[in-house]
């Protein structure tokens, strides 16, 4: 696996910009891709996959479309998990940082704690 600086969000989300914010210089390093303006590829997401272990981890069920398809009243196999990730944007959760050969998804407290550290 190629050793890699990257950090997936959306540029209009506050809490994304926030939490640039709060890593500062620590940043600077790594490249950082607008999901909405820039697609993910099946690349990028394998990889993901690969480092998270699944495509569930992947997944945000706060994503406004999420119940507005109803699939929080369907059992999601890991196949539509990388369908959905891959068709809409907001279904992967955000952000996140890849550095190097960790992964941290997403924005609880701990999970951006321990992203900062390994940084």
């Amino acid at each position: 696996m190629i050793a890699m600086k990257k950090i997936y969000l959306l540029a209009n989300c506050g809490t994304c910009q926030q939490i640039l914010d709060e890593f500062g210089d620590k940043a600077r390093s790594f490249e950082k891709q607008d999901i909405k303006s820039v697609k993910l590829s099946e690349e990028q997401l394998e990889q993901m996959k690969k480092m998270a272990g699944s495509y569930e981890a992947l997944f945000s069920r706060r994503a406004l479309k999420y119940r507005e398809l109803g699939l929080n009243n369907q059992t999601l196999s890991e196949t539509d998990y990388r369908r959905l990730i891959l068709e809409e944007y907001t279904f992967l959760k955000r952000p996140v940082i890849i550095n190097d050969d960790k992964i941290f998804i997403g924005n609880a407290p701990k999970t951006i704690n321990a992203a900062k550290s390994s940084m």
